[in-house]
């Protein structure tokens, strides 16, 4: 395992298109862990996509203090509810803002054996997919933000 920089700010690669992955190898459960690594090096971070890590694949990683999430070509599948949230980006420190979200989505995913599986988070675990799954489709919160917050204040 080995930690991966992070791209940053205007990185191009940050709002491309992630591939979808078609073959789970070696090479990818080595991204896997190698993002899953570069996550726990940050504090206060919940997730990382790979495309963070300069990778075009379908593959994100969550840990919100509840168990590691490895979500392989997810796509979120529905939605209820809104919540205000207020979200940062690893590869946007400093910048907070305020997002409309839903408050409760559910996905469906592979895990690192290929096997299609169903989820539904509520909440700050909500926000967090719909985060994650936007960096894969070259979206950034910021994007989302209706307010920007000065952390300065």
């Amino acid at each position: 395992m080995a930690v991966r920089q992070l791209r940053m700010y205007d990185d191009e690669i940050l709002r491309k298109q992630c591939k979808e992955v078609t073959v789970i190898d070696e090479k990818v459960k080595r991204l896997i862990d190698d993002m899953v690594e570069t996550l726990y090096t940050k504090a206060d971070a919940a997730g990382l996509a790979a495309c963070q890590v300069g990778v075009l694949k379908q593959i994100v990683v969550i840990d919100m203090g509840e168990g590691l999430l490895k979500l392989i070509n997810p796509k979120i599948i529905a939605v209820d509810g809104t919540q205000e949230c207020v979200e940062g980006c690893l590869s946007f420190p400093g910048r907070v803002g305020k997002t409309i979200r839903p408050q409760k989505v559910t996905i469906q995913a592979l895990n690192e054996n290929g096997d299609s599986f169903e989820m539904t988070g509520e909440g700050e675990l909500a926000k967090c997919f719909c985060h994650e799954i936007d960096h894969l489709n070259g979206k950034l919160f910021l994007d989302e933000v209706i307010e920007f917050i000065d952390l300065n204040e």
